[in-house]
């Protein structure tokens, strides 16, 4: 991203974003609701309007085309059939995409719905809604997974269980670009991206932002940084 500026109801909301996210990591995008994180994930996917800078996904400009089966993107809320299966509704979202047969029972098998995979979407707990969710962008193998709060209102059995998916992902050479607003899932992430307000405040390993700010925890870090933006003593 170079100089990213979005315009949202005549508010600018992310006020020229510059950074680089190398591939085969965890990049975490962290901030508390409202600070523009879900508007930069649809800037990198292309599809939202931008009104200046530039954003290059895998070599080509966000959005284009030949990206459609690179990356993979999953939505704050579920974007399934309520009124299909999770296998259903896996066997449209790989048809439109031109995925292979197999893909279905692939993450079926890597998020964990194997036995869920005949029980209509409707029935499912938020937790599961989730994971349906995920499966739906792993289909095709994506480079690219682009991830919009995905472990939102899951307990935290079901969110380590979440991350320990990504991690594996990431360690078979995927890069995940993973948005959340709780702090404690920071640290799991390779590198951090802390953002407030539109603007991005430090972009850096968690032991990196820790010793920055000469913090032992993650959301002092956070803190710390907004009271040195502010001009204030930290």
């Amino acid at each position: 991203m170079r100089d990213l500026r979005v315009v949202r109801g005549g508010r600018e909301v992310l006020h020229g974003i510059t950074c680089d996210v190398p591939r085969g990591s965890v990049v975490g995008l962290l901030g508390p609701s409202g600070c523009g994180k879900s508007t930069l994930l649809r800037a990198l996917v292309g599809v939202q309007i931008v009104k200046g800078g530039t954003v290059t996904v895998l070599g080509e400009p966000a959005g284009s085309p030949g990206l459609r089966r690179r990356v993979g993107y999953a939505t704050q809320t579920p974007a399934v059939y309520a009124d299909l299966t999770v296998a259903e509704n896996l066997r449209y979202f790989a048809s439109v995409l031109g995925a292979p047969r197999g893909d279905v029972d692939r993450v079926v098998d890597e998020v964990g719905l194997g036995p869920r995979r005949d029980q209509v979407a409707a029935t499912l707990s938020g937790g599961q809604l989730s994971r349906v969710n995920l499966a739906v962008a792993l289909l095709g193998e994506p480079e690219l997974l682009v991830l919009d709060e995905p472990t939102v209102g899951l307990d935290p059995v079901l969110r380590q269980e979440l991350w320990g998916l990504f991690r594996g992902l990431a360690d078979q050479g995927r890069t995940l670009i993973v948005s959340s607003h709780v702090m404690d899932e920071a640290g799991r992430t390779d590198r951090l991206l802390l953002m407030r307000e539109g603007r991005v405040l430090a972009d850096g390993t968690p032991d990196g932002l820790r010793s920055r700010t000469g913090t032992s925890d993650l959301e002092e870090a956070f803190l710390h940084l907004i009271a040195e933006t502010a001009g204030s003593p930290a």
